[in-house]
């Protein structure tokens, strides 16, 4: 799992979790699993999409644990529903799906979703995620996060400008930014570019901020679409930034 640079969000009181998946068995497991374990509490189940955004918003949940194929609306539009609406903007969304990072997956981290984990993730990972989540992290590991970027690789050039842009965002942000998109961990970052672990931290949460990113997996998202990272193809060396200086 990579390092995450934003603030964690204060925690009072457990980390309350709402399940949503249309298979009631794999629901049931999942709340004695996470009703057994300290300081994490499940709020509700859903057993479709449409009910996963009405129970988030009834009572909203630190963590939505969001099925991707369900009846009468999909996971990946009821996450953009959750993380697109301000009544749920602080709901986090952990996608737990049993493809490997296709289609699915790569439209739900577009939709907000803050990391994914695969359904034959052991338990003790599983409640590892809530809680990384929970903090306002992302679950990105940098192989996964290197594997995203191959995803976008291979997509055509969108048809209509982007709107995202990388106004304000200064050089070095540039290159802290394109590093993250290439999956390295902050103590990578640190050493590729000379610098400390606190400077690291402070560029990446300007980052976030100039950006408009929830977390980490949004920032991997930005620096393609905006065309950071197809702009600097090869891999810089480890005593020469990507961008010069002025």
């Amino acid at each position: 799992m990579s390092g995450v640079d934003a603030s964690s969000r204060p925690t009072t009181g457990p980390v309350r979790v709402l399940l949503a998946d249309d298979q009631v068995l794999l629901r049931g497991s999942l709340r004695v699993l996470l009703d057994a374990e300290p300081g994490l509490m499940v709020t509700g189940e859903a057993a479709t999409g449409a009910e996963a955004v009405r129970l988030a918003r009834q009572d909203p949940p630190d963590v939505v644990l969001m099925d991707i194929r369900m009846p009468d609306m999909d996971g990946i539009e009821a996450t953009r529903e959750i993380c697109g609406s301000p009544e749920t903007a602080e709901v986090r969304v952990l996608v737990l799906t049993m493809f490997d990072l296709d289609d699915y997956v790569y439209a739900a981290l577009r939709a907000g979703a803050s990391g994914f984990l695969l359904k034959d993730t052991p338990p003790g990972e599983l409640l590892a995620g809530l809680r990384i989540i929970a903090a306002g992290q992302a679950l990105l590991a940098p192989a996964v996060t290197r594997r995203l970027i191959a995803e976008f690789a291979r997509r055509p050039e969108p048809s209509q400008p982007l709107a995202r842009t990388l106004n304000g965002v200064t050089e070095r942000e540039q290159e802290v930014l394109m590093l993250i998109a290439r999956g390295l961990t902050n103590t990578e970052i640190a050493e590729r570019l000379h610098l400390g672990m606190a400077t690291v931290k402070t560029h990446v949460s300007h980052l976030l901020t100039k950006l408009g990113a929830r977390d980490r997996a949004q920032l991997v998202i930005v620096a393609y679409e905006t065309g950071l990272v197809e702009a600097a193809r090869t891999e810089p060396r480890a005593d020469t930034p990507p961008y010069r200086r002025r």
